[in-house]
């Protein structure tokens, strides 16, 4: 029976603790608190952890906040407005949609994809950057891919403007709770 598996063990062990020991940091203990809760608490501040427990808080209460993509009219607009094309890239939190390249059936050589990045959140006409490209291939690896300018960003633009513009006028008239006076109560009451 050979000796060089114990050997090899051996070194693997002796090179594994001198890894971990020279990992070890010299720490002044008078700088730290002696209570563990004051410690975590500390590091916590200053960047250096996390809290399980936190984490765990934030998924049973849903997850992060996407309010963007819910309360947000351009957005809802914007995926109302092109649901009829496959997406191929939505970023919540990035304000951005790419759809994939979509043909209408009539030329299959020719497709469009659109970019619609969101700058703001106010409804106005410069709060969303359009932009469409149109692929047009004479055979499968012949392609030519070029930005269109014009009529299909002016269209979509102001679709997106107008059901957003609606959107928010349904969620005013939603919210709208108009002020009822208590009825006075007779004398008989």
């Amino acid at each position: 029976m050979s000796k060089t598996p114990i050997k090899v063990f051996i070194l693997s062990l002796i090179l594994i603790s001198t890894f971990f020991l020279n990992a070890c940091k010299k720490v002044d203990a008078r700088k730290y608190p002696p209570d563990p809760r004051e410690r975590v608490k500390k590091n916590l501040e200053e960047g250096r952890g996390f809290r399980l427990n936190d984490g765990i808080e934030k998924i049973r209460k849903g997850g992060g906040n996407f309010e963007f993509a819910s309360s947000n009219e351009l957005w809802r607009a914007s995926l109302d407005i092109i649901d009829f094309m496959p997406l191929a890239s939505v970023n919540y939190s990035g304000g951005i949609i790419i759809t994939d390249w979509y043909t209408d059936g009539t030329n299959p050589n020719q497709t469009v994809k659109i970019t619609i990045r969101f700058l703001s959140n106010e409804i106005r006409s410069d709060a969303i950057n359009i932009k469409v490209f149109q692929k047009n291939c004479k055979s499968n690896f012949e392609c030519k891919i070029s930005e269109q300018k014009g009529v299909i960003q002016t269209e979509l633009r102001k679709e997106i403007l107008k059901r957003a513009t609606l959107y928010q006028k349904q969620k005013k008239d939603k919210n709208f709770k108009p002020y009822v006076m208590p009825s006075k109560k007779s004398a008989n009451d």
